[in-house]
């Protein structure tokens, strides 16, 4: 597996994941076995569909990174038990104890495995309009949790981020320099990138997909998201991304099916609106193109619709 994620992300190919395997690490309640993506940066990459009892909300990438002087997680799970199964793996690879949680946003899936991480001390990071968005809405994902993970939800309570920052924040620990950012409004409020420069590798949360459709919620402003993609994002210029969703990639492949997704919709749309078209109609403007990637039933025409709302008063 190292091997086949190592060649495709040097010669700019992907390793599709699949929405159709419902779980592929059976012993463990998480979805996949972390993967060393680069020396020293593992993620256990999650399942590209939406939560399911057989994914048990695994369907994001929890990462860490190894410094030298204790281990930095990127995402603190969607449940006590997903966490508490993060941790099992982390300690098959080093003894190393954990020090510092990133949540890459205000997701359940991001913060409801908080609680696992607070009950061993370890604090938590998040960005202030992220930890709002999950204040807002934890009692929510909370519940959802129980109704599809059953079991795999037990032991998994609502806790707050212990720390928050609002642009940027730089922390050296052992070996490795990370800029924990928030390059601008994306996908959710608050969305988090941590991007390690002397190895020029980012885990970029959810502004970036490659598998899956990305989802666009209500509120979401997509060209501010392309704004954010090309005068932030692409000046860093990583070689390596951790998405939010799917396997590791190269900044092209998260660029074509994502900000070239939101172009090409946008466009859609805007011919939709030019023809005088009304919101039962731009559901189904043509999103054919795109009809390879994971979750697209569950959100090409949902998508379209926000997008229809969002331009047709810009």
């Amino acid at each position: 597996m190292k091997r086949i994620l190592v060649t495709a992300l040097l010669l700019g190919s992907p390793v599709f994941a699949s929405e159709d395997i419902p779980d592929q690490y059976p012993q463990s309640v998480l979805y996949s076995k972390p993967v060393e993506v680069i020396p020293h940066v593992f993620s256990a990459i999650g399942a590209t569909a939406p939560p399911t009892y057989d994914n048990a909300g695994h369907n994001n990438n929890l990462s860490f990174i190894i410094t030298g002087d204790g281990v930095i997680v990127v995402n603190s799970g969607a449940s006590f038990k997903l966490a508490q199964a993060l941790h099992t793996e982390i300690k098959a690879v080093t003894n190393q104890p954990i020090k510092l949680v990133i949540v890459e946003n205000g997701q359940g899936h991001a913060m409801l495995g908080n609680g696992y991480w607070v009950a061993q001390g370890v604090p938590i990071l998040a960005h202030t309009e992220a930890a709002a968005e999950f204040e807002d809405g934890a009692a929510q994902d909370l519940a959802s949790l129980q109704r599809y993970a059953l079991e795999n939800a037990e032991g998994t309570v609502i806790a707050m981020p212990t720390e928050t920052f609002t642009d940027n924040k730089t922390i050296t620990m052992g070996d490795v320099t990370l800029e924990v950012l928030h390059l601008g409004p994306a996908h959710s409020p608050g969305d988090t990138q941590v991007w390690i420069p002397q190895w020029s590798l980012m885990i970029a949360g959810d502004i970036a997909f490659h598998e899956r459709m990305p989802p666009i919620f209500e509120g979401t402003c997509t060209s501010c998201w392309i704004e954010t993609w090309d005068t932030a994002l692409m000046p860093l210029n990583p070689t390596y991304v951790i998405p939010g969703h799917g396997h590791p990639t190269n900044l092209a492949q998260v660029t074509r099916y994502t900000r070239d997704y939101l172009l090409d919709l946008r466009a859609k749309i805007g011919a939709h609106l030019e023809d005088g078209g009304d919101l039962a109609g731009a559901y189904y403007v043509d999103q054919s193109a795109w009809r390879h990637l994971d979750t697209f039933e569950e959100l090409a025409t949902k998508n379209a619709g926000v997008v229809f709302a969002e331009m047709e008063f810009e």
